[in-house]
């Protein structure tokens, strides 16, 4: 029974990364929807987090009232940075590019994330690399491994394969084209990229606040109202006297903010700042890819966009890349872990130890 335990304990985070990026999947398609029916990108997200913050308000002041830490002037800067990452720069980006592109095509660009998020967290020594061990060399080759296939999936077509039921569409006429409303189609690629990095440093950010603020509940309340306030401001000062676009209606549009608020931005930064707690931001990250073929099979469904051989192709060393990061970090994991419980020697060799590490620290 305690083996079982322990082997549930090292699933569970598996288990929930996965159930992740299915939520923010089923997002990515409700997202292109509303913005295909013209929705702004600014009150898109305003509103997306200010639903989350409403949410999670009450949950933070009722369950970690007695546990949650003090505010310090510190704490409230990482708060501030936060919004302006995730909820003002990341979101806006994101939303303002996939305006320009399909969704699968934003989707194979958001598989950047893996890649930028271990580069910085390896810069910033969040992660651990240690060239003598094959879990580091599987963690980057891994990494490596799915931003190729993402490459492949995006760039690689090749002959449709078709589905039954995307067969009436073959002519292109059902399916969304790729740049829809802009003649500069490289604008939109930058812009998810720009979001991207916002991301990545965004979740680097949020693992490091959870060290001196751990109250996940509230920390995600407070990153959502201070986003929805700061992406106020900025949608003022943007789209200054146009009023129609706060326009709230029960339409596919409220579903996007509504989803978006609780999905994408509530639940994501929480179950996200849970996972990081114990696996790290490159952890949660690495499973990026994973969305995209998430994405692009109900994309086909949804949007009639045609399955062809490159993404398929992509599909798979994606999986194959995403399965190799895991190998090694469950490698660096055991390692780590064995390291940890080694005994202390004993006798005349802990004397010897002790007096090598004073020496050290000296």
């Amino acid at each position: 029974m305690e083996l079982k335990g322990e082997g549930l304990k090292r699933v569970k985070p598996y288990v929930a990364v996965i159930l992740l990026q299915c939520g923010n999947s089923g997002f990515a398609l409700i997202a292109k929807a509303a913005l295909n029916k013209g929705t702004n990108h600014f009150t898109f997200a305003v509103y997306r987090n200010a639903f989350a913050a409403a949410l999670f308000i009450p949950f933070s002041l009722l369950l970690e009232r007695k546990g949650r830490p003090r505010m310090t002037t510190g704490v409230f800067a990482k708060i501030l940075m936060l919004a302006v990452l995730d909820p003002v720069l990341g979101q806006n980006m994101f939303y303002a590019g996939m305006n320009l592109t399909t969704v699968t095509f934003t989707a194979a660009l958001s598989n950047l994330l893996p890649a930028i998020t271990f580069v910085i967290a390896w810069i910033l020594r969040v992660e651990k690399v240690d060239f003598k061990r094959i879990g580091s060399h599987a963690k980057i080759a891994g990494t490596a491994v799915a931003v190729a296939g993402a490459m492949v999936m995006t760039l690689v077509s090749g002959p449709t394969v078709g589905l039954p039921w995307t067969h009436s569409s073959h002519d292109g006429s059902a399916a969304l084209p790729r740049h829809r409303s802009s003649s500069n189609p490289t604008a939109g690629d930058l812009m998810v990229v720009a979001g991207n990095f916002g991301y990545a440093l965004f979740f680097i950010l949020q693992a490091h606040t959870l060290k001196s603020y751990p109250a996940v509940l509230s920390l995600t309340a407070l990153i959502c109202t201070t986003g929805a306030l700061l992406g106020t401001v900025l949608t003022f000062a943007v789209e200054r006297g146009n009023t129609a676009i706060w326009a709230l209606g029960w339409n596919a549009t409220l579903l996007a903010y509504v989803y978006g608020g609780v999905v994408a931005s509530g639940i994501t930064y929480f179950i996200a700042g849970v996972i990081m707690k114990e696996k790290g931001p490159v952890f949660l990250t690495s499973f990026n890819p994973l969305s995209l073929v998430i994405v692009a099979i109900l994309s086909s469904f949804v949007f009639a966009e045609q399955m062809t051989v490159g993404k398929i192709t992509g599909a798979i060393v994606i999986v194959a890349g995403v399965y190799l990061f895991i190998w090694g970090k469950s490698k660096d994991a055991i390692v780590d872990d064995r390291d940890a419980a080694e005994p202390l020697p004993k006798g005349e060799d802990a004397e010897e130890s002790q007096t090598v590490a004073v020496a050290n620290a000296v």
